[in-house]
């Protein structure tokens, strides 16, 4: 079963339960994880995680699993279909610092997926600025494809707590599905570009574009080739699967989830 933060709801979209809490609710519920040896698995839900990640939901619905939601598309959805908005928009470059800055304890990291040399970055960043500790990391490409099966068993050794894997989506998805159960590690996170941001070789928006909600707007003019489909046609869909799922019941939709790279 999908795994759920104390005291908080949850609201319907495209047949993903996504949770409505705040920061610090979900946060207390990783801390928990780590110190208890619980199995948590975090999952961001934008627009483009609800279109390509619905072959997934059946495998989601019966793992240790929490959905939060990101972005400005999931509160329009939601106030669109259900009448009620999310308790924060729990985006996850936002989330992660918080995560990071919260913590009472140094927490074992292990970063994996992005380009070579990307986890190494941002290693560094993470350990300067918070004062984590990195243990492992595997960049998405070349390492990856040579470490194979044997990948599950490095990142157990390194005593990891907390595994984010940067792949986009649905691979991040799919990738911890398929792993969840070998992995030790009691938290794992699919978190798309945040090892770019953390590594400062991508750029977020100005704090004010962020608190108007427009950052999509932002990366759109930066990345206009890649991020136009996504914001433009894939919005449609997103929109289509949620009325069509209406208060739960995906959309009929069969077969394997899509290869294309999508990032937070």
């Amino acid at each position: 079963m999908p795994t759920a933060i104390a005291g908080a709801n949850t609201i319907n979209l495209g047949g993903f339960d996504i949770v409505s809490a705040s920061a610090p609710e979900v946060c207390q519920a990783l801390y928990q994880a780590c110190d208890q040896r619980g199995k948590l698995r975090l999952f961001f839900a934008n627009t483009n995680f609800v279109v390509r990640c619905r072959p997934l939901i059946p495998r989601i619905q019966s793992a240790p699993v929490c959905i939060v939601n990101d972005g400005i598309g999931l509160e329009l959805a939601a106030r669109l279909i259900h009448r009620k908005g999310f308790a924060e928009n729990l985006n996850g470059s936002d989330l992660f610092p918080r995560f990071c800055g919260g913590s009472q304890r140094p927490l074992r990291f292990f970063l994996f997926g992005s380009k070579p040399g990307i986890a190494e970055q941002a290693a560094r960043a993470l350990a300067e600025r918070f004062g984590h500790q990195v243990v492992g990391t595997c960049d998405g490409y070349g390492e990856f494809a040579a470490a194979g099966p044997d990948l599950a068993a490095r990142i157990n050794a390194s005593g990891a707590e907390v595994v984010l894997v940067a792949f986009g989506n649905p691979l991040q998805e799919q990738w911890i599905l398929d792993n969840s159960d070998a992995i030790d590690a009691p938290v794992m996170m699919g978190v798309g570009a945040l090892l770019d941001f953390l590594s400062g070789t991508a750029k977020r928006a100005p704090v004010w574009v962020r608190r108007l909600r427009m950052e999509w707007l932002y990366r759109l003019s930066r990345e206009p080739r890649r991020l136009l489909k996504r914001y433009s046609i894939d919005l449609l869909v997103f929109f289509w699967v949620c009325l069509r799922a209406g208060n739960g019941h995906p959309p009929a939709r069969t077969g394997r989830a899509s290869s294309s790279q999508g990032r937070m």
